[in-house]
């Protein structure tokens, strides 16, 4: 191939793709449809430029992953050989991390300057925070680093900062951003952020240096453009500004990453901010099935902000999408597994041929209890096991000890999580203490003779009170009620809460449906006791799951997804609150967010799509009445069918595992749907199918007029709603009482 002439050699790629390839003077935007050989074009671009006598070392390629350079640099120098080596391809942070170090003298820095991770910058604020008297324990130290992280991708300085904060916590972040920074300087040191901010700010201010790198990079090229935040984009503008050769090649239907920062105006107004460009779109997609492509496309060309776009294949048209029904999240698990078995069955798949996909890490746990219960392996991706995550371990070990007293390791585990002020030192005395008197290190907390500071035997004191209260508890209250009493004493959730980060929030939903797990157990199993929950946890906690190259299912969120393909794909929990999430339901921009994330998980699909929905499920402890996604509304009927309960027992024959009993006499893998305890009146859709009002439906009430369902919660009599009445505002009612009637589409 390195001998063809420039025309043959571009042969190689489709017409679009091709056209794409060529056109290297200018800014140029590729908007490129999932599974459209978005990388093949860059890659050929590169060749080509090269081929036209573009110095490789004046090229800048720019990716979000290694693995994206890595690639992108493999298939250069397959075409090229020795000839593409010197292009720039790295990721953005690793690229002007290497400008920076060659030029951070301009801006009184040495080139031997550290790069703090997540853990140091932490470990930064902890002692900026304890230097200002702000308690840790009061304002989570990543609380505080999630603001300021937030200022410097708003390119936000501490006192512009400052300035727009108007609530406590905001107003400590300020302060600690101002000795974060003096202090980082002082260290000689960037956080991740700076990395990307630190370079800004030099070609801001040094336009020599600027001039430079201007000169030095004749072509740009940017892969995932609708990923990038607004930092990112300065760099581009600046770069590009003196030739305006810059190629951004994204699909803003693909732009899921916005509480990383991601802005997806940057793909959506390139066409403005280079009036000049030229743009070449990339519809053919060669992964998926024609049903698929079709649904994918009818689903998303409901949002309003987006570059119009149709993506098509050749590809035969492939089955219809399946959509499962079930009557609670139980189900739909065990219904999940019953599908993977029948298509191992019907189409000779292997189980490396299965993702299963979810909104949030803490779906995830129903269903590793279905698929290990059905024998059938499974790896997780971008996560860990449910059973393995930290946060749960440690909620297990708070239960252990109430449980088991004497279980000294789950003690030191938790002594000081949340944080007690109990240091290593006092621990240490504790434990020795303990050894010599032969006690417990419960025991050995009250007992006479433990030399420690007034202040410290105190909180060990209201500690073991703590777990001593509940173990006398366990005989009057049940199972769920004592996990939820304890967990909200712990204070754990509070912390969280207040953290405030999206780490921080997804480890309090884990606990959370940790707890809706002793909730459904203590519903199969009434008279088990807090032993029996913890035997079978253990159970689960022991599996081997980290070998992802064995022949196993792939579980993993849709926003780890990007960029995999499979060829089958179940997409779990299509429930509103859930998919899309609750705190997307009232902006516009976060529901099309979502719905762009359903988009990226149906074309990660090849060949056989489920589509998953219950119309129960526990969530935080509680049975909760679900209503199923308005996405599931928009997708093309004539593309879908409905797989009843009856559907999947017939269909999974005598499979040995969709039958098989969850220990301790659990209930049977598939069963008929439990009646609906949804206090509306059921209407017909267009399919004849009895459905229910969701969030988002008009109804009408006798004194307060027409209103629109912005949320629904609770079961039966318990059954409640949200709903905007527009000038009378927002009321919360009992539908039992509330009377409420349905108005016409």
């Amino acid at each position: 191939m390195t001998q063809d002439s420039s025309s043959s050699f571009l042969d190689h790629l489709n017409a679009s793709q091709r056209d794409a390839a060529s056109a290297t003077d200018g800014p140029v935007m590729i908007v490129a449809g999932a599974g459209s050989g978005k990388t093949r074009v860059l890659t050929y671009r590169i060749a080509h430029l090269i081929r036209q006598g573009t110095p490789p070392d004046s090229i800048l390629a720019l990716t979000f992953t290694n693995k994206a350079a890595g690639e992108m640099k493999h298939r250069i120098a397959a075409l090229l050989g020795d000839s593409g080596k010197g292009v720039w391809a790295g990721t953005f942070h690793s690229v002007f991390a290497r400008i920076f170090r060659r030029e951070c003298h301009h801006l009184s820095y040495d080139p031997a300057f550290s790069i703090y991770d997540s853990d140091e910058s932490i470990g930064l604020i902890r002692s900026v925070m304890s230097s200002l008297n702000i308690s840790a324990q009061e304002f989570h130290p990543r609380a505080i680093q999630s603001r300021i992280s937030f200022a410097k991708n708003q390119m936000l300085s501490p006192r512009d900062f400052e300035g727009t904060v108007d609530d406590v916590i905001g107003q400590k972040a300020a302060a600690v951003y101002a000795q974060y920074e003096k202090q980082l300087k002082r260290n000689n040191a960037l956080d991740f952020d700076d990395l990307l901010l630190k370079p800004l700010q030099l070609f801001t201010k040094r336009s020599s240096v600027l001039d430079r790198y201007q000169y030095r990079f004749r072509q740009i090229l940017v892969d995932e453009y609708q990923d990038t935040n607004r930092v990112q984009y300065n760099l581009l503008r600046l770069l590009s500004a003196a030739h305006g050769n810059i190629c951004v090649v994204g699909d803003d239907a693909q732009s899921i990453y916005s509480f990383r920062g991601a802005d997806i105006r940057n793909i959506l107004e390139f066409e403005k901010d280079y009036s000049s460009c030229r743009v070449f779109r990339l519809e053919q997609n060669y992964r998926s099935s024609g049903t698929i492509l079709d649904a994918a496309n009818s689903l998303i060309k409901k949002n309003l902000a987006q570059i119009p776009k149709k993506l098509w294949t050749e590809n035969p048209r492939g089955e219809v999408i399946t959509l499962v029904r079930s009557s609670d999240d139980r189900e739909e698990s065990y219904r999940i597994v019953a599908s993977i078995e029948d298509e191992s069955r019907r189409n000779k798949r292997g189980l490396k041929d299965f993702v299963i996909l979810y909104r949030t890490n803490s779906q995830s746990r129903t269903i590793e209890d279905a698929l290990r219960r059905n024998g059938i392996p499974y790896g997780i991706v971008g996560s860990v096991a449910f059973y393995k995550r930290k946060e749960i371990k440690d909620i297990l070990a708070y239960l252990s000890l109430v449980s088991n007293p004497a279980d000294d390791r789950s003690l030191v585990r938790v002594i000081n999580f949340p944080a007690r002020g109990i240091g290593e030192v006092s621990l240490t005395k504790l434990e020795n203490h303990a050894e010599k008197s032969g006690l417990s290190l419960l025991q050995a907390i009250g007992s006479i003779g433990l030399d420690l500071p007034e202040k410290v035997r105190g909180k060990l004191t209201g500690f073991a009170r703590m777990i001593n209260k509940y173990r006398d508890l366990r005989s009057t209250m049940s199972l769920s009620e004592l996990a939820r009493s304890l967990v909200d004493e712990t204070g754990i959730l509070a912390a969280l809460k207040e953290e405030n980060t999206p780490e921080s929030l997804g480890r309090r939903e884990n606990i959370q449906e940790l707890v809706s797990a002793l909730s459904e157990f203590n519903d199969l199993h009434p008279d088990a006791k807090l032993e029996d929950f913890l035997e079978e946890v253990s159970l689960v906690s022991d599996v081997d799951l980290s070998d992802l190259d064995r022949n196993a299912v792939t579980l993993m969120t849709i926003h780890s997804a990007k960029g995999l393909e499979y060829p089958v794909v179940l997409i779990a929990g299509l429930e509103e609150g859930i998919f899309p999430l609750s705190a997307a339901l009232e902006e516009t921009q976060g529901i099309e967010e979502e719905r762009r994330l359903l988009y990226v998980g149906m074309t990660r699909a090849r060949e056989k799509l489920y589509l998953c929905h219950a119309a129960s499920r526990y969530r935080f402890g509680q049975l909760s009445y679900m209503v199923r996604s308005r996405f599931l509304d928009e997708i093309d009927p004539l593309l879908m069918r409905t797989e009843n309960p009856a559907t999947a027992v017939s269909s999974a024959g005598t499979s040995p595992g969709l039958h098989r009993t969850s220990p301790r006499g659990g209930r049977k893998a598939t069963r008929e749907p439990a009646a609906s305890s949804s206090p509306f009146p059921a209407y017909e859709d267009e399919s004849q199918e009895q459905v229910h009002p969701r969030v988002g439906v008009r109804v009408f009430h006798e004194s307060f007029g027409s209103g629109r369902i912005v949320a629904l919660d609770g079961v039966g009599e318990k059954a409640r709603a949200i709903v905007d009445f527009g000038p009378t505002g927002r009321k919360h009612l009992l539908l039992k009482y509330a009377q409420l009637k349905i108005e016409p589409a």
